[in-house]
């Protein structure tokens, strides 16, 4: 019997992977798509972190979002996570698998406050931790806030969810010449300037050797596939 490698994790879902096939918002059918994807992981006693984007929603880098002054903005992204994260957690708690929603900004009536040592307790409780808003703090992204997260449950690993399946040497979505690479450093990613991270979030994995596998989420079995060590999208360590 294959042995997980991966015990604690954090899974970085970007908000554009919750559209499914529309333009913008939440597709409920993706959603509890993503729901099953992660139950198989979780059945596997494997203590998951989420952390959610809210690019479906808000962008605060949009040309509309530039209209409006900019910390007021990414005060609007971090909100549009929360909204995403009590999706996923509807979906999740559809399936029967307990969770918790933590926000860096405090919203008393519909989500915990983060609090690191409660949301360790949650994990070895079997609780799946949704943590939204953010770092609480503007001009972080929500890959920032999957490395810091990461580095205070002490998670061995983060697993970013995208609609590729890896990291390219340019966009493969719209130059078909595009090259995929099967790992990277962390020096060789913030070199080359690869937008699939973000600079901060690397350097900050990078002190804490906590390796990233990016991957495609809607190809199914790929989050199981690689909590066992299987070779799946592109590793980054």
């Amino acid at each position: 019997m294959a042995k997980i490698k991966y015990k604690r994790v954090i899974l970085k879902m970007s908000g554009e992977v919750m559209m499914g096939t529309h333009k913008y918002g939440i597709d409920p059918q993706k959603v509890k798509f993503l729901a099953r994807e992660i139950g198989e992981v979780y059945s596997l006693g494997v203590q998951l972190g989420i952390v959610v984007g809210g690019g479906n929603i808000w962008r605060g880098i949009s040309p509309f979002a530039q209209e409006i002054d900019r910390v007021t903005a990414d005060y609007m992204g971090m909100l549009a996570t929360i909204i995403n994260g009590l999706a996923f957690q509807d979906a999740l708690e559809e399936i029967k698998i307990p969770t918790r929603v933590q926000t860096a900004i405090e919203i008393a009536k519909l989500a915990e406050p983060f609090i690191r040592r409660r949301a360790i307790r949650h994990l070895e409780k079997k609780r799946i931790v949704i943590f939204a808003g953010g770092t609480g703090n503007p001009y972080f992204t929500t890959d920032t806030a999957s490395a810091l997260r990461a580095v205070e449950i002490g998670a061995e690993i983060i697993l970013k969810a995208t609609k590729v399946d890896g990291v390219y040497d340019r966009d493969p979505i719209k130059d078909k010449r595009a090259k995929k690479f099967d790992s990277l450093t962390f020096m060789e990613a913030i070199n080359r300037r690869l937008k699939i991270v973000d600079a901060t979030a690397l350097s900050l994995c990078w002190e804490n050797k906590i390796p990233i596998i990016v991957f495609n989420i809607n190809k199914p079995g790929q989050i199981k596939k690689a909590v066992y060590g299987e070779k799946v999208g592109t590793i980054i360590k």
